[in-house]
């Protein structure tokens, strides 16, 4: 079935996809993005330190953090502060947050100095954990721009891009890019997260009622795969248009 969306798009089709570097004056690198409705601000922090396991070794680190605001879904939530320790749903993402950074940046070449990425939910409609690592990513290369053009750095230690995205099943339909609705009701979810290169570095899958099959595997690695390809040339557009 080809059906069109409710809003509009078709099965292959990514939401309106926007990206807004520079929202906060103070960090090394920041990045509004909004996979339609679904908003992250993501800020990439340069510590001239890192974690006491490394230290002395001559290597960086890349690492993040992830967080919802109270209002970002339609009741509020509390604050993970104020529960004395984040949930796991917030441990989960963030870790693959920072592993999908660590995948694509040569750790030696960032000397021995930390980039943290925090990415806050200011509105969640879907697929938060995907724009994270999408925005993350540009964010990044934000941050590493900044230490290139101050020449803290002989060489780019970013070998490469990385994006993720969110297929599924919903009625008869593969569909990429779930909105929350989609998601709700789907019988298959999947997120892959993917380098420039085509390179996997996460696939999480779940179905919620029946198995799914090897040949709807390979549907939605394929249109996976295409809209992970899409979002990195609009990371890069949008880096050359800053």
């Amino acid at each position: 079935m080809t059906a069109l969306r409710t809003d509009g798009r078709g099965p292959e089709d990514l939401r309106a996809i926007r990206f807004d570097l520079g929202y906060n004056r103070y960090a090394e690198g920041s990045v509004l993005i909004s996979f339609g409705e679904t908003v992250v601000l993501c800020n990439a922090s340069v510590e001239e330190s890192v974690p006491p396991f490394m230290r002395g070794e001559g290597r960086g680190w890349v690492t993040a953090e992830y967080a919802m605001l109270p209002r970002a879904t339609q009741s509020r939530s509390p604050r993970e502060v104020n529960r004395g320790r984040p949930g796991g749903r917030t441990l989960e993402i963030q870790r693959l947050i920072g592993r999908s950074l660590r995948a694509i940046v040569d750790l030696n070449a960032l000397g021995e100095r930390s980039i943290v990425v925090d990415c806050d939910v200011l509105q969640a409609d879907g697929g938060t954990r995907t724009a994270s690592i999408t925005g993350a990513c540009l964010a990044l290369r934000c941050a590493l721009d900044t230490l290139l053009d101050k020449q803290l750095l002989k060489s780019d230690p970013m070998k490469e891009w990385v994006a993720a995205v969110s297929v599924g099943i919903v009625g008869d339909n593969a569909l990429l890019d779930l909105d929350y609705s989609e998601d709700s009701s789907a019988s298959v979810d999947m997120n892959f997260v993917v380098t420039e290169s085509g390179r996997f570095v996460e696939i999480q899958g779940t179905a919620e009622e029946e198995p799914f099959s090897e040949d709807q595997f390979e549907i939605l690695k394929k249109i996976a795969l295409g809209g992970c390809a899409t979002l990195v040339q609009l990371q890069k557009l949008a880096l050359e248009k800053r």
